[in-house]
């Protein structure tokens, strides 16, 4: 009899198991879903831009170039601090808003590069986040520990990147873009092991989703940066 009580309890562990593995695939699949939805309105965007001069005078106006440049990093700011009295839909639509912001910007390496090299870098940024978002996924490794250090080599490249506005040494751009590939490399694992402990919160739906769109953030800067950083390293200018 005791024998088929633990039989039993062991089959009930074993399908609540499933259960919840089922849901953080649903889950996971939903920040995908968006960080990849998030990409294409960026390319969208870009593409239109390069290849339109009637929008790019529009859009290159010296006073309006700006507040594109600042808008996509306003609307983020807003994001983050808004999150919590805000609702699920209104965090989505500014998502949707942001990556078409980051388009504009976007749009400068489309027209800077040529079309092979775009797609050779893409494929090569698609194949370098994939590996490193299915090892923050899958590794049984604590990447916590990560994210100080991380977050203090993107302060770096930071500084190092607006003080070579002033220096213009293509040896310093060099060497931010090398560091800036390794630690955007290492972000995309740490923020897919972030983004799975999540759920496992067990937060409300209205939560877990505004949750979700955040992750998408987070994924999608870590793409967009990746792909921009191995652009300036492998790009063939036109």
């Amino acid at each position: 009899m005791n024998t088929q009580l633990g039989r039993g309890w062991s089959a009930t562990r074993t399908a609540d198991r499933a259960v919840v593995d089922q849901a953080l695939r649903s889950y996971m699949l939903r920040v995908y879903n968006l960080m990849a939805s998030g990409l294409l309105v960026s390319g969208i965007v870009a593409v239109v831009i390069a290849m339109s001069p009637a929008v790019q005078q529009v859009v290159f106006q010296p006073g309006l170039v700006w507040l594109f440049i600042l808008a996509p990093i306003g609307i983020l700011f807003a994001m983050s601090f808004g999150i919590n009295k805000w609702s699920a839909g209104t965090v989505q639509g500014m998502y949707w808003l942001m990556v078409a912001a980051f388009g504009v910007s976007l749009s400068t390496i489309f027209i800077a590069y040529t079309s092979e090299s775009i797609v050779r870098v893409f494929f090569i940024t698609a194949a370098t986040f994939g590996a490193m978002s299915l090892y923050g996924y899958t590794t049984k490794r604590d990447l916590s520990g990560w994210g100080t250090f991380l977050f203090m080599g993107l302060i770096g490249i930071l500084i190092a990147s607006v003080v070579n506005i002033f220096l213009e040494s293509s040896m310093l751009q060099f060497v931010v873009s090398v560091i800036g590939v390794l630690i955007f490399t290492g972000l995309t694992a740490y923020d897919t092991q972030r983004i799975k402990s999540d759920f496992y919160e067990g937060d409300p739906a209205e939560v877990m989703s505004k949750k979700s769109i955040m992750g998408a953030v987070s994924l999608y800067l870590n793409f967009l940066n990746l792909f921009m950083l191995l652009m300036s390293l492998l790009g063939n200018r036109e």
